[in-house]
C-alpha cells in the first residue's frame, strides 16, 4: 500500500475543489433566503458536485501520484543521459580522489584504458589530491595539457548534509564520509592557442651598441675604417633580416630594433651568434670589435619595455660588455660575455667620477666606508684610499670591518698607533650604527662590490642618506637601488687601482700617506696575483702613482709572507686534485686549521694555473657552514658564467660562488656537473 502523502502545492492543488465547496454552500444559504424553491434546487447541485470532488480527490489521487513518478523518473532518465552525454567531461570522487562516477566523455578522453577503480590521478597525472579544494565556498582550478590539448580542471567540494539521512548514512557506511568532489574538465586549447598567437606576435625592444667602437678603429686609415664600419652594419642588418626586425641606427656606433617576441626563442637557440660574427671582423692588431645587445620583455608597455632594454643595455655594458642580457618583469638572462674587456686607455671617466665623489663627501657631514663580507686586502686598501679624501676634507668618517682574517691583520697593524688613524677608525657594525644615528647627512661609500647581499653589513644600507659603490666586479641583477653614484668598471684590475685614479683627480688638496699607498698597492698587488692576472696600462700607471707616493715594496712583500701551516694546507690541496675532463682542476681545500680558509682556497686555485694544460681551476672550501668556491682562468674559459650559474659571479679569469646546505664531495659534483653541461651545450 502507498503510503506517502502528498505535500506542498501539490496537496494545496489537490484540494481546491473541496475549498470550493464551502463557497457555494455559502451561496447556497444566501439563495435559501431569497427564494426557497431556488434554494432547494441549488442544495441538489451543491450536494452533487461536493459528491464528486470528493470521489476526485480520494480516489484520482493514487493515479496523479503515480502519473507524477513516472514524470519524475522520465525526467531522472533524461538528466542523466543528458549529463553521461555533455561534452564537458565530469567526474564525480570520493575523499581518496577514487572516480565514482564519470561521464562518457570523461571516459572516453581519461579513463579509456584504465581499470575499474581508478583515481583522478590515474586518469590526468597532473591533478593530484593537493589540488583538491578543502572548503565547499572554494572552487580550484589547474591548468594542464596532454600533448597538444591544454585543459582547466575545476574542482568543486559538495557537502552531503543536506542530503536524505540514509544517503548520508550510506555514504559513510561505504566509506565516502559526508563530502564528494565534482571535477568538471574545460578544453582550453583554442584560447590558449589565441593567448599564445597574441604573445607570439607582441613587439619587443632591443638595443645594440658596438662597445669600442672608437678604440677598435683608432689606428685604421680612413678607407679601411669605412669598410669595416660597412661590414659591421650589413652583418647586423643581415642577423635582424632573419627575425623580420625594424631596425634603426641612431649613431654610428648604436642601434635599436623591434622584433615579434616569437623570434625571441629562435635567438636564444643559436645563443646570439652574432655576437660571434662581429667579434670574427678584424678590425687589426689585437683588438677585436664587440657587440653588446639589451632586450626588454614582458612589459605591458612599449615605453616600459624600452626602459627594461635600456637597464638591460646599462647591465651589459657594466659587465664589460660583449654580451647580451634580456631583462624580464622579475627576472634577468645573460647570453656571451666570453672575451677578455679590453681597457679604455681614456681617463676621462675617472676624472668624472672623481669629482662627483669629491662633491659627495664635501656635501656630507659623515662618511661610513665599507666593502665586503669577509673584507680582503683590496676592499680595505680601497677604503683607505676613500679615507683620506674624507680626511683632506676634514669629515668625520669610519671604516667598517666585522671580522678580521689573518691576511688582513698584517695590513691594518700598518694603522696602529698612527695619529693619523685614532684608534676608532676601524670599527664594527654595531659602531657604525651609532656613528651614523638618524642616517642625515650621512655618506656610505661601498668599495669592492656592487652586490647589496654581499657587504660587510647590509642593514646600514638604508639608514644613510646618499650612497656611493666603486667596484671592478661585473654587475648581476642585483644591485643598489638609486645610487648617488656608481662607478663600477669590470676592465679595472682592482678596486684599489680605480681609488688610486681617483686620488689623483679628487683635488690638489689631497696628499696621499705612504702606509695608505701601501694598502693601496697591496690591494692590486692582491688582486692581480702579482700583476700576473689582469694588469693593464692603467694598473701599473696607478702603481707608479703610489710608489711615487712612498708605497715600500719590501715592506709590503715581507707584510704578506705565509706561515707554514697554510704551504702545508696548499700543498695537500693540490697532492688532491682531480683533473676533469681534462682541463679542469677541481680541488677539495681542508683549510680548518687556517684563520682565512677562503684566502688559501683563492691562492691555491691561483697555483693549479701554473700546471700545463689546465684551463680552469675550481678550488672548494667549506668555511662557517658554507661551501666556498674559488675559480680561477687564464683566457681560455670565463669563470665568471660558470659562477654565475652557482649563484655567484666575479671576473672572467676571477671568479667565486657560495653554497650552502652541502658537503665538499656534493659541491664538487655540482661543480662537475655544470662543467659537463656548458660544454655539451657549447659554452665551454
Amino acid at each position: 500500500m502507498y503510503t506517502k502523502k502528498m505535500k506542498g502545492s501539490l496537496r494545496s492543488y489537490l484540494r481546491w475543489p473541496l475549498l470550493l465547496s464551502i463557497l457555494l454552500i455559502v451561496m447556497n444559504i444566501q439563495i435559501y433566503t431569497m427564494n426557497i424553491q431556488a434554494g432547494v434546487v441549488m442544495s441538489a447541485y451543491v450536494v452533487l458536485y461536493t459528491a464528486i470532488a470528493f470521489a476526485l480527490y480520494y480516489f484520482k489521487r493514487r493515479a496523479v501520484l503515480s502519473d507524477l513518478i513516472h514524470y519524475a523518473m522520465h525526467f531522472h532518465v533524461t538528466v542523466n543521459q543528458l549529463a553521461s552525454e555533455l561534452e564537458m567531461p565530469i567526474s564525480i570522487l570520493d575523499l581518496n580522489g577514487t572516480c565514482l562516477w564519470e561521464n562518457r566523455n570523461f571516459h572516453d578522453k581519461f579513463t579509456a584504458k584504465l581499470s575499474k577503480n581508478h583515481t583522478i590521478t590515474d586518469a590526468i597525472p597532473a591533478l593530484t589530491m593537493e589540488h583538491l579544494p578543502k572548503e565547499a565556498e572554494n572552487n580550484s582550478e589547474l591548468h594542464f595539457h596532454i600533448g597538444d590539448i591544454y585543459y582547466k580542471a575545476v574542482m568543486q567540494l559538495v557537502e552531503l548534509e543536506n542530503a536524505p539521512d540514509n544517503i548520508t548514512k550510506e555514504a559513510v557506511q561505504i566509506g565516502l564520509g559526508n563530502v564528494l568532489y565534482v571535477v568538471y574538465i574545460y578544453d582550453e586549447t583554442e584560447i590558449v592557442h589565441y593567448i599564445r598567437e597574441n604573445n607570439e606576435q607582441r613587439l619587443d625592444v632591443g638595443l645594440l651598441y658596438i662597445d669600442n667602437y672608437d678604440e677598435s678603429l683608432a689606428n685604421v686609415d680612413d678607407v679601411r675604417r669605412a669598410l669595416l664600419a660597412a661590414m659591421v652594419d650589413r652583418k647586423i642588418n643581415k642577423y635582424m633580416l632573419k627575425i623580420d626586425a625594424i631596425t634603426r641606427k641612431m649613431e654610428k656606433d648604436k642601434y635599436i630594433f623591434l622584433f615579434r617576441h616569437k623570434y625571441l626563442s629562435q635567438l636564444q637557440a643559436d645563443k646570439f651568434s652574432l655576437l660571434d660574427e662581429i667579434r670574427s671582423i678584424n678590425a687589426g692588431g689585437d683588438v677585436s670589435i664587440t657587440i653588446s645587445i639589451g632586450i626588454g620583455i614582458q612589459a605591458g608597455t612599449f615605453r616600459k619595455r624600452q626602459e627594461y632594454a635600456r637597464s638591460a643595455m646599462d647591465l651589459a655594458l657594466a659587465r664589460g660588455g660583449d654580451q647580451v642580457v634580456i631583462k624580464t618583469r622579475d627576472n634577468l638572462l645573460y647570453y656571451g660575455g666570453k672575451s677578455i674587456q679590453q681597457e679604455k686607455n681614456t681617463r676621462v671617466k675617472a676624472r668624472v667620477k672623481a669629482q662627483a665623489l669629491r662633491d659627495s663627501i664635501q656635501n656630507a657631514d659623515k662618511v661610513v666606508i665599507m666593502g665586503h663580507r669577509l673584507p680582503d686586502v683590496d676592499a680595505i686598501g680601497s677604503a683607505v684610499g676613500i679615507y683620506r679624501i674624507a680626511q683632506s676634507f676634514e669629515k668625520p668618517a669610519k671604516i667598517i670591518v666585522n671580522q678580521i682574517t689573518s691576511s688582513l691583520a698584517p695590513l691594518l697593524k700598518l694603522f696602529e698607533n698612527n695619529k693619523d688613524y685614532p684608534e676608532e677608525t676601524f670599527i664594527t657594525s654595531e659602531q657604525a650604527t651609532e656613528f651614523i644615528g638618524d642616517g642625515n647627512g650621512v655618506l656610505l661609500v661601498v668599495v669592492d662590490v656592487n652586490r647589496p647581499s654581499y657587504t660587510d653589513a647590509p642593514e646600514l644600507i638604508p639608514l644613510a642618506s646618499s650612497l656611493v659603490v666603486i667596484d671592478h666586479h661585473r654587475q648581476t641583477g642585483e644591485s643598489f637601488e638609486n645610487p648617488t653614484l656608481s662607478y663600477v668598471e669590470p676592465f679595472a684590475s682592482s678596486a684599489s687601482e680605480m681609488v688610486a685614479e681617483i686620488l689623483q683627480y679628487a683635488g690638489e688638496e689631497i696628499r696621499v700617506k705612504s702606509v695608505e699607498a701601501d694598502a693601496l698597492y697591496s690591494g692590486i698587488m692582491v688582486d692581480t696575483n702579482n700583476f700576473m692576472n689582469k694588469p693593464g696600462v692603467r694598473t701599473f700607471e696607478a702603481v707608479a702613482f703610489l710608489r711615487r707616493s712612498g708605497a715600500d715594496i719590501i715592506r709590503i712583500r715581507k707584510m704578506f709572507r705565509s706561515d707554514l701551516e697554510e704551504y702545508k694546507v696548499r700543498a695537500e690541496a693540490i697532492q688532491n686534485t682531480e683533473i676533469f675532463l681534462g682541463a679542469f682542476a677541481i680541488s677539495p681545500c681542508n683549510a680548518d686549521h687556517c684563520e682565512s680558509p677562503t684566502i688559501v682556497g683563492a691562492k691555491i686555485a691561483d697555483d693549479l694555473l701554473d700546471i700545463n694544460g689546465i684551463r680552469a681551476s675550481f678550488v672548494l672550501t667549506a668555511y662557517e657552514g658554507k661551501i666556498y668556491i674559488s675559480a680561477r682562468s687564464i683566457d681560455e674559459l670565463n669563470v665568471q658564467v660558470v659562477m654565475e650559474k652557482m649563484g655567484g659571479g666575479g671576473h672572467i679569469t676571477s671568479a667565486g660562488a657560495q653554497l650552502e646546505n652541502c658537503s665538499l664531495e656534493e659541491a664538487a659534483e655540482q661543480v662537475k656537473e655544470l662543467i659537463t653541461k656548458m660544454k655539451e651545450e657549447g659554452d665551454i
